[in-house]
């Protein structure tokens, strides 16, 4: 994710499905982790950088 960030993302998702847990990575802060169980998956949102945006990790984590 470093990479990304020097090369100008601004928010960063890192799905770990299989321990669970989502990384989320922003630009000058610290990375923030939210464990999760199958039965409720997170919803991430795009806060500043894509307005609006909520990707629903339900369907992609029990299809």
């Amino acid at each position: 994710m470093q990479e990304y960030q020097a090369n100008g993302a601004r928010l960063g998702w890192l799905i770990d499905p299989q321990t669970p847990l989502v990384e989320i990575y922003r630009l000058n802060r610290d990375v923030e982790t939210i464990n999760f169980s199958f039965d409720q998956p997170p919803t991430l949102s795009g806060e500043d950088v894509l307005p609006g945006f909520v990707l629903d990790l339900t369907p992609i984590l029990n299809p």
